[in-house]
């Protein structure tokens, strides 16, 4: 019988232990949630941040920490043509910036996110601490797999509508089971289904820019950047 993988232990920084002098270290399994520190049952986003360090991908939901495992190949490459495009479509018309899961999300003080990417209009931009954002971004995209998709559809999902997310899209690269919603008052609405018909997906946030859901139909053999983004100038050239 094989034996279970060991535990890997990440020390919390000098800085945090001199605050906190009775805190325990911080154990991760290999994935998924990580068992809280003796005495502390929930876990606050400040010391998470003060622990987090570049390389470690996990969120802190409701006090409890959630280390991410490596992703699979479909799962990286809708998020790289996603970013891809978001990214050359924002700065070439100057509105604003787009982050990848490397940038943290403070939301409230027990949760704080990582999103796989995150949008923060022109405005927001110059609200960024020089560490994490300690708002909620314009638009959050998640992208799912095995071992997140009840997170993101679920306690994530609840978080973001609670918090102030104008738009939320969870895309699902296996199934192409996508789903975007919108801020309606205090509630998020579902919106571009499918059911009618439409191809094209306008994103309520970031001004101008659309997707088509057959560019997202199969995450094996996506379109290339360049075409789809031609394709958004010419439209928005049309609308002068």
């Amino acid at each position: 019988m094989a034996k279970p993988p060991v535990a890997t232990v990440f020390a919390v920084p000098a800085s945090t232990r001199r605050r906190q002098r009775s805190a325990a270290p911080l154990r991760f399994p290999a994935s998924g949630r990580t068992p809280a520190p003796k005495g502390n049952p929930l876990l606050d986003s400040a010391r998470f941040l003060d622990w987090l360090q570049p390389g470690i991908h996990a969120d802190l939901i409701g006090g409890h920490i959630f280390k991410r495992s490596p992703v699979a190949l479909n799962h990286a490459r809708i998020v790289n043509f996603l970013d891809s495009l978001l990214h050359q479509y924002i700065e070439e018309f100057e509105l604003g910036e787009l982050h990848r899961e490397t940038v943290a999300v403070r939301l409230s003080p027990r949760d704080t996110f990582l999103p796989d990417l995150s949008y923060f209009t022109p405005e927001q931009v110059a609200r960024l601490g020089v560490t994490h954002a300690d708002f909620a971004p314009t638009l959050v995209v998640e992208v799912l797999s095995p071992a997140t998709a009840r997170r993101d559809r679920e306690a994530k999902f609840s978080a973001y509508e609670a918090h102030g997310v104008q738009e939320y899209w969870v895309i699902d690269p296996d199934k192409a089971d996508h789903h975007f919603y919108r801020r309606a008052g205090d509630l998020f609405g579902e919106y571009a289904t499918g059911d009618d018909g439409q191809d094209r997906i306008d994103a309520m946030s970031i001004p101008g820019f659309w997707l088509r859901r057959e560019w997202l139909a199969h995450a094996a053999r996506l379109p290339a950047v360049a075409p789809c983004l031609a394709e958004l100038r010419a439209a928005r050239k049309r609308r002068r």
